[in-house]
């Protein structure tokens, strides 16, 4: 069997920047230990898979080693391709997830602008564990759905954090979001997921839903910017609507092809 596969650079307009995620359309489900097995190959931190549901399409995600919920950069990568390759007439496409529920991805120009739902943030009282793994301790943190959100005071010390990915892995949750107030932006953020088979991410939009609420509540503002500090580096903007955040940004195509199956 073969299966049509593209790479694409997301939440950059440049390639060899933002974060490179595969999406292979389908005309029906695989088995899941397949689509795993490719996500495997291709060892990516994402690898999105859709499928045509009448007008809407549905979605999952998988990193080398496990499926997750929700995966913006994939989502991002999935609508680039849907619009720009396989001709998406119209500027919406929505997503159904089963695992997040309803996602859409609008196109305006060259941007797109992924609409997830919000985390629910809980203050975690600090404790002495919370900083293993890392260089530093964070000043306050933030429990997420699925991940921890690490709070510092700069830009610098974002930067300056070496991870110890092994260690990162003793913390029971999906990863750990490290973020600060940005020096050209609102804030920046860098993500560790060792445990989900992602030690760094360079650009992780499903992150940006526990940022995004967390410092619109800090900077009293609902529109901000933000830049992913990996060594590819990405920039978003995010705007914080209700219950829901929109998260933008471009992407460029690096691959496609086929995988035999």
């Amino acid at each position: 069997m073969k299966i049509p596969i593209y790479q694409v650079d997301a939440f950059t307009n440049e390639r060899f920047k933002g974060n490179p995620a595969a999406v292979c359309p389908l005309d029906s489900w695989l088995p899941d230990v397949v689509m795993q097995n490719i996500a495997a190959e291709n060892n990516l931190a994402e690898t999105a898979f859709v499928v045509a549901a009448g007008n809407e399409y549905e979605i999952r995600w998988f990193t080398p080693t496990v499926e997750v919920d929700l995966c913006g950069h994939a989502t991002l990568a999935s609508a680039y391709v849907l619009f720009n390759e396989l001709n998406f007439a119209g500027d919406q496409i929505n997503f159904i997830s089963h695992r997040s529920g309803p996602l859409s991805v609008t196109k305006n120009g060259s941007i797109l602008a992924l609409n997830f739902p919000v985390d629910s943030l809980t203050e975690a009282p600090f404790k002495p564990a919370f900083a293993i793994g890392l260089s530093q301790a964070p000043r306050t943190v933030i429990k997420g759905k699925t991940d921890y959100l690490f709070v510092y005071n700069s830009e610098a010390e974002i930067l300056a954090l070496q991870p110890d990915f092994e260690a990162l892995k003793a913390h029971p949750v999906r990863g750990i979001i490290v973020t600060a107030p940005g020096e050209t932006t609102d804030f920046v953020s860098r993500f560790f997921g060792p445990a989900c088979g992602v030690n760094e991410d360079p650009v992780t939009g499903s992150a940006h839903t526990t940022l995004t609420p967390y410092w619109a509540s800090i900077l009293g503002k609902t529109e901000l910017t933000a830049r992913q500090l990996s060594q590819r580096t990405g920039d978003l903007t995010c705007n914080l609507m209700g219950d829901r955040v929109e998260i933008a940004g471009e992407a460029v195509l690096y691959l496609k092809g086929e995988i035999e199956v």
